[in-house]
């Protein structure tokens, strides 16, 4: 598969300079690798929103806690520990 891709000048030069760094054969592999990445960011994020509604609808469920109230509690753990 053929695809033309338009970079902007300073995308370009980056490109071609990790060709010449040696890092890449080509440019194409430099964008090839480069969706890549945006691929798994991507999938991350998506993974990332759906925990958290899954988290929502948890705590729609069973309930959920005011953060003071878990400082305090917090607070009053560490300092039991420290007498």
């Amino acid at each position: 598969m053929s695809t033309n891709v338009h970079l902007t000048p300073e995308l370009e030069r980056f490109a071609k300079s990790c060709v010449q760094d040696g890092r890449y054969n080509n440019v194409s592999e430099v964008v090839r690798t480069s969706l890549r990445l945006l691929q798994e960011s991507e999938e991350r994020r998506s993974n990332f929103n759906a925990m958290l509604k899954a988290a929502e609808a948890e705590a729609d469920r069973e309930g959920g806690f005011e953060l003071v109230d878990v400082l305090a509690e917090a607070d009053a753990i560490i300092a039991a520990h420290h007498k």
